[in-house]
């Protein structure tokens, strides 16, 4: 003569007293097997009291007894069952939310509290609860409105009856579902309180990069916030290739030869040690057009390079997180120079301007180098263009040392 429900909370475990109320039991038993109780909500919870379910309508105004469901609106209430023995004084007694004297339907209510002697002698006690204190507990300390309802939906998701040794009408038959009715949500703006986010139907591919992408941007965020980003939207030109790897002895004039032949270079510069212009190893080559961009990734990474296996990296390619916070050289200097908007075209021309009018050869790069270890580096002004992004950063920190992603 037990009964399970299955609550939002978790489930409960109740034993049905057969003997002492053979009406109020059979009600209670035979509305659980026809699946009456299910979605009820727990729609009025007063702490340390009672907790109330089992009307379909979840207003406390509505419900039938099985009486009423089998035989029509004249049997819908049934007469009180009312023992002396069975008292309130303790927690989980199940009794019947009566109307008054004799107008039992399905509504019931489980105590959350005791020595409740207000309720003694009124109402049919025809079960308590014999598993699921936690749950009750839970239903207990659950936040409510003024009214008492929760402000999580709290509900019977489903009955299930582990022993019934009544017999069954003939007409309930009609009335057992084939299968449990599918589960409810309010519509008046409320959460469940067991919701859970429904399955992503997107592809796993799609799901990954979105992921991907908003992990990202997280951290484009912080950034920002702690000064290494020029703002979190910033992205790499589409038209500058990446190069790590290189070697030490490699230099712009080597790169220019290599990768003149997928188009026209608009800039090519290997970012050194800012005091001592040694080689770190790593370079941007900028294109005239994204599509020699493109066509110089895909042909020349994983390439041999002064016996050194070169990685290549575009935007256009997804370069990875290492690559793109390289590529902050570029854009800092850009939004420095015109602006934190930037301009694309401005930064392009000017960089073209810059080229030419330096020779490509060593001389050059070592006029440069003599740049920064004269005045220029001593009183931070004059013509710093080319490696101005790392004087600039190094005078704003100030910490004397190089910037992070050269350590």
């Amino acid at each position: 003569m037990s009964v399970i429900l299955e609550t939002s909370k978790g489930d409960i475990v109740i034993d049905v007293f057969v003997d002492e109320c053979p009406k109020a039991a059979t009600n209670f038993l035979k509305l659980c097997k026809i699946k009456y109780y299910n979605n009820c909500l727990f729609y009025n919870v007063q702490r340390n009291f009672i907790a109330q379910t089992g009307d379909p309508t979840n207003t406390g105004k509505g419900g039938e007894s099985v009486y009423g469901v089998l035989y029509g609106e004249q049997a819908r209430f049934f007469e009180d069952e009312i023992r002396p023995a069975l008292k309130h004084k303790k927690k989980g007694m199940v009794g019947m939310a009566s109307v008054g004297p004799d107008a039992n339907a399905s509504q019931f209510y489980i105590t959350t509290g005791e020595e409740l002697q207000s309720l003694d002698e009124k109402h049919t006690i025809f079960g308590e609860v014999a598993e699921g204190w936690e749950v009750l507990e839970a239903i207990d300390d659950a936040p409510c409105d003024d009214e008492g309802r929760p402000l999580q939906n709290i509900r019977v998701r489903h009955t299930i009856v582990l022993d019934d040794p009544t017999p069954d009408p003939p007409a309930l038959a009609v009335h057992v579902p084939d299968a449990s009715p599918p589960p409810q949500f309010a519509e008046d703006g409320r959460l469940e309180d067991d919701w859970e986010p429904g399955e992503d139907a997107r592809p796993a591919e799609e799901v990954e990069r979105a992921g991907r992408e908003a992990e990202a941007h997280n951290r484009a965020v912080v950034l920002e916030m702690i000064g290494d980003l020029p703002e979190a939207d910033a992205k790499p030109p589409s038209n500058m290739l990446f190069i790590c790897k290189l070697h030490p002895v490699t230099s712009e004039e080597d790169l220019e030869t290599i990768f003149s032949r997928f188009g026209n270079i608009t800039s090519c510069d290997i970012i050194r040690d800012w005091k001592t212009g040694d080689s770190l190893s790593y370079a941007f080559i900028g294109f005239d057009t994204e599509k020699a961009c493109e066509e110089a990734y895909f042909k020349m990474n994983n390439v041999l390079i002064d016996d050194r296996r070169i990685k290549a990296s575009s935007s256009l390619a997804g370069g990875g997180a290492v690559d793109f916070s390289q590529s902050v050289h570029h854009l800092w200097r850009q939004f420095k120079r015109f602006g934190k908007k930037g301009n694309a075209e401005l930064a392009d021309a000017a960089a073209g301007h810059d080229r030419g009018g330096r020779d490509a050869g060593t001389s050059g790069r070592l006029e440069l180098k003599e740049q920064f270890r004269g005045p220029t580096l001593n009183h931070g002004r004059g013509n710093r263009e080319g490696y101005g992004l790392i004087l600039d950063h190094y005078e704003v920190r100030g910490e004397g040392r190089p910037f992070p992603w050269f350590d």
